[in-house]
């Protein structure tokens, strides 16, 4: 019997990814679900491509006059998509916090989870698990990083492990001074030396807040504290993490940098099948790590600084780079801005915590620190920073 997959963000970079990967396997799975916030004509070719799958524009803003064809329209629509699709394991290639609420709605509806939105982990983590354990699903990541040390660790035991490492590529600017970076345009931040990614995450990559979000993902997903969670800098993204063991040996998982990868290990999991992505050649390989530096790039320390705080922090810091990112790719602020702002809003949301409790973490209680991050961070940005 056929797999039956849902691909929320079917039209972004992680989306077109699965997609490859479901086309390899026709054989395997069978597309019960498509999603985009906006690009229906891509999902009506898809519609075409893979009959009797299920379409979802997400966006509330669309017409129903050009989306005919389409199934489910609207946030709410989304969420009523995933819940009848039907699916054993939806892929959530959503960008954001967007995809926090799909992420829910997947495990909630008794599918298994191959997870690429990190923030649904970062954001709302031990809810999530606990949606998971009560309905007997799998949460399967896809980050590259995520999706290695996942495998890396059922390889070893987890009670093996003394570390985990993440490598990150450094982005396009892991030489550049602070004087170099207050110059930096959002058209040179999209250019990344490795990977081809979406415009946000592309971004983060640039000021690290990739990787920072990344550690607060893992240390979520595999129950590791904030000190056992390294990054190294690896420019060549073919180590895509490691993990040390009790006896000091470390252990890597290498490929080429190819998201269909993970995705295929995700879809096909628990079983290892033959992939065709991703296949390293060792004939011309040089590999290279170097330390981070933390003061030019520090949204990887602030993010370090949320996972101890712990309680909402995570999800403020998450929310207040999003808004600061935003704020960049319309050229409001500058590159160095980004990090002052996430700093900003983390001092000022982690007051209020301490000194006026916000409850206990329930989705309603991360959404409204996730919205009053956003307001601190806009305020800051119209109050205290001019265009670069």
């Amino acid at each position: 019997m056929k797999k039956k997959v849902a691909v929320l963000g079917a039209t972004g970079s992680i989306g077109k990814s699965a997609l490859d990967v479901l086309r390899n396997g026709k054989d395997r799975f069978r597309p019960v679900l498509f999603t985009s916030h906006k690009n229906n004509e891509e999902l009506l070719l898809l519609k075409k491509e893979f009959p009797g799958a299920l379409a979802a524009l997400s966006s509330d803003t669309a017409k129903s006059s050009s989306t005919e064809a389409i199934d489910f329209t609207g946030s709410g629509g989304l969420l009523d998509a995933i819940a009848a699709a039907g699916a054993d394991i939806t892929v959530n290639g959503i960008s954001g916090a967007a995809g926090l609420l799909p992420s829910l709605a997947a495990l909630d509806s008794g599918s298994d989870l191959a997870l690429a939105n990190k923030e649904t982990v970062v954001m709302a983590g031990p809810l999530v698990f606990a949606l998971a354990a009560e309905k007997k699903v799998n949460i399967i990541p896809v980050d590259s990083e995520h999706s290695a040390i996942f495998k890396l660790i059922a390889a070893h035991g987890k009670e093996n492990v003394r570390e985990i490492i993440l490598t990150a590529s450094g982005g396009p600017f892991k030489n550049y001074s602070a004087e170099m970076l207050s110059r930096v345009t959002p058209e040179q931040a999209l250019a990344h030396p490795t990977w081809n990614m979406g415009p946000k995450i592309t971004v983060d990559s640039a000021t690290m807040a990739n990787k920072g979000l990344e550690v607060i993902e893992a240390a979520r997903l595999f129950g590791f504290p904030a000190e056992k969670i390294k990054v190294v800098i690896h420019p060549q993204s073919i180590v895509h993490s490691m993990i040390r063991l009790n006896d000091g040996a470390v252990y890597a998982q290498m490929s080429n940098p190819d998201m269909r990868l993970p995705i295929h290990d995700a879809l096909y999991w628990p079983e290892t099948e033959y992939s065709p992505f991703g296949v390293l050649d060792f004939d011309s390989l040089t590999l290279s790590f170097e330390k981070c530096d933390f003061e030019t790039f520090p949204m990887l320390a602030l993010a370090y600084e949320a996972l101890k705080a712990g309680s909402f922090l995570p999800a403020v810091y998450n929310a207040a780079n999003e808004a600061a990112v935003q704020a960049f790719s319309k050229k409001r602020i500058g590159f160095l801005e980004i990090p002052r702002i996430v700093g900003y809003v983390i001092r000022e949301s982690r007051s209020k915590v301490i000194h006026h409790p916000e409850g206990s973490l329930t989705i309603e209680n991360v959404l409204e620190r996730d919205r009053k991050a956003r307001e601190l961070a806009e305020d800051f940005i119209e109050e205290s920073t001019t265009p670069p």
